[in-house]
């Protein structure tokens, strides 16, 4: 996992729920590091600096297109 990179960060546990769905989705090779810290003591989020999502760097640009999808789509799915 040393080779995984950061694709993006959420502030809180409740943002990454819809992306997991979508991620597992594509099959992509994914993990959320500080996501069982932030679950458990939220405000530790900001102190740890977020909740990163780490990708392969093959898998980037089809996360970010998961991404733009998400946040630029109209719908009460969108990530906050």
């Amino acid at each position: 996992m040393e080779e995984f990179i950061t694709a993006a960060i959420f502030n809180y546990p409740h943002e990454i729920t819809i992306l997991k769905h979508r991620l597992d989705q594509e099959g992509l090779s994914y993990y959320f590091e500080n996501e069982a810290t932030a679950s458990v003591v939220p405000m530790y989020s900001i102190a740890l600096g977020g909740i990163r999502l780490k990708v392969h760097p093959n898998d980037l640009e089809t996360v970010r297109a998961i991404l733009d999808e998400l946040n630029n789509n109209p719908s009460h799915l969108t990530i906050v």
